[in-house]
């Protein structure tokens, strides 16, 4: 006779993305459906700004959840992705008031499409009256001191990195290794609608581009790394809401070509077109660059460049990093994300008992150096 084991919670894990919706449910650890939807610039960029975007995505979770025949009433837990809010340690999060108030305000700094994973875990869980969680936010601070300095006293550099996919990509590689994440030096690449490039060391993001915030390469929502001078004249004719929106949200292939979907940019570039191959090869180009970078971070002691992310499936991709990159450390391949998983298997962790939960502090992690105070 075969036995089922009762099921322990059902979960719905939401992600809300630069260009798209992934909406997933997790009957304890097994996964009932995963789908994502993508959300090509000009459709987002109806919306003045993220926080416009909420009744949107809710909308898309429970259309999803219609077409799955998921009754809604029998979600335990809801578990969005999150950032935006002051600066957090890794883990679990439990969602509260304050939370959500200083996600949507951004307290933080920045503006980024996953805040929107606490913001509706908050309104679905208070409407159900479940409990609610986030998971290593794109906040999650680990800098080292000497990463945080800038050349104006008291600016620093931010955290704001795709932390919750990184961590479990070099957990995932570790194990292959037969090694702790703990114990291993990654460079990990986030490549998507936004990118990121982080220097991993004994389990800590020391240092990192911060793609929301106009750092690192271009992607297809983001303008990258630009000469201050030069965004000094663009400021000239237009507004600081403008660039802010080219940070996170029409930068990138969207200010080139009017669209953040990488399968027509590509289309464009085996079609032959000249200003496509020529911006395509400059985003790798960037990319690379700052894969050096976090290379003398840690001290050319690399034990693997990890390319993740749902752009690795292009394999012009992967090769041009390899080609530039390879020298330093050996490239590893992991085409798309395990950020449901992870956010699952975190939050049923807490669930039974072997983990604890902390607590929104509303302080950030890094608040200046000792002799500013």
């Amino acid at each position: 006779m075969i036995y089922h084991c009762p099921v322990m919670a059902r979960l719905l894990v939401i992600n809300p993305g630069s260009t798209s919706t992934k909406v997933s449910v997790f009957d304890d650890t097994v996964c009932v459906f995963t789908e994502s939807v993508f959300h090509d610039a000009p459709v987002l960029l109806q919306y003045p700004t993220t926080n416009d975007q909420l009744p949107f995505r809710e909308n898309v979770i429970l259309t999803l959840l219609k077409e799955h025949s998921i009754d809604i009433h029998s979600i335990d837990v809801f578990v969005g992705r999150g950032g935006c809010a002051y600066s957090q340690k890794a883990g679990v999060m439990e969602i509260d008031q304050a939370l959500v108030t200083d996600t949507a305000n951004d307290a933080g700094g920045s503006d980024h499409p996953a805040k929107l994973g606490v913001m509706l875990a908050w309104d679905l869980g208070r409407k159900y009256s479940k409990p609610m969680y986030t998971v290593n936010p794109t906040n999650v601070d680990e800098l080292n001191d000497l990463a945080r300095i800038t050349g104006i006293s008291g600016l620093y550099r931010r955290a704001q990195t795709h932390v919750l996919n990184q961590k479990a990509i070099g957990r995932i590689h570790a194990e292959k290794m037969e090694r702790k994440y703990e114990d291993c030096r990654f460079i990990i690449c986030h490549i998507d609608g936004g990118i990121t490039v982080t220097a991993h060391c004994n389990g800590k993001m020391i240092d990192s581009t911060e793609g929301a915030g106009g750092d690192g390469p271009f992607s297809p929502t983001r303008l990258g790394s630009i000469p201050v001078m030069e965004i000094a004249k663009y400021l000239e004719n237009h507004t600081a809401e403008q660039l802010k929106q080219m940070c996170s949200r029409s930068g990138g292939f969207v200010s080139h070509f009017g669209t953040s979907n990488a399968d027509k940019v590509w289309k464009m570039v085996q079609q032959g077109d000249e200003k496509a191959s020529v911006v395509w090869n400059a985003m790798i180009y960037q990319i690379c660059k700052s894969i050096g970078a976090m290379a003398t971070v840690l001290e050319g002691k690399v034990d693997a460049i990890l390319l993740t992310g749902g752009l690795v499936r292009f394999d012009s991709i992967v090769e041009g990093i390899k080609a530039r990159c390879a020298w330093i450390a050996p490239v590893f391949t992991y085409c798309g994300e395990v950020e449901q998983e992870e956010m699952a298997a975190a939050v049923l962790e807490v669930l039974n008992g072997e983990k604890k939960a902390f607590r929104y502090t509303g302080k950030p992690v890094f608040s200046g150096f000792p002799w500013e105070k």
